[in-house]
């Protein structure tokens, strides 16, 4: 089935895209989300006349993406953690962490954004990819320190 992206739908396409995708895809989940619309003449050639302004949103999505990377980049992570022999973390540093360090710091993100492939379990300084466009990735940087033990 053919549909009109409404969304950027990663693996699919970009906003404005006119994919094939298997009907009960489009039917039960992107149309019924919002996400597309279907492919008739009539949503086809609305789309030509609204393709500007999806330009002009894409445009500006991707300029607010731009300036929250800069912001991601100038922060600087550091998370104490209690510690082990041989400097083995109890625990892990996980995206949920991360979220919740970037909402403190006002940033707004789904914790699906940050891309920790495997949760950090030892002490060091990390980099940690945010994808928070297409086209642009933050990274974070990330210290795990040992905590310092309460008295």
């Amino acid at each position: 089935m053919k549909i009109i992206l409404m969304e950027n739908v990663p693996s699919l396409g970009k906003a404005g895209d006119v994919v094939q995708v298997a009907t009960g895809y489009a039917r039960n989940f992107l149309i019924p989300q919002k996400m597309a619309l279907e492919a008739s003449s009539a949503n086809v050639h609305g789309l030509e006349r609204r393709r500007e302004s999806f330009l002009k949103k894409a445009d500006h999505e991707k300029q607010n993406a731009a300036e929250l990377a800069l912001k991601i980049e100038a922060l600087s992570c550091t998370l104490g953690r209690q510690v082990g022999e041989n400097e083995k973390l109890f625990g892990s540093v996980t995206t949920m962490d991360l979220q919740e360090f970037l909402n403190n710091q006002g940033i707004a993100l789904d914790r699906r954004r940050i891309l920790l492939p495997n949760p950090i379990k030892s002490l060091g300084v990390f980099t940690v990819p945010v994808k928070l466009h297409p086209d642009i990735t933050a990274h974070l940087k990330v210290t795990v320190v040992p905590e310092m033990k309460k008295s």
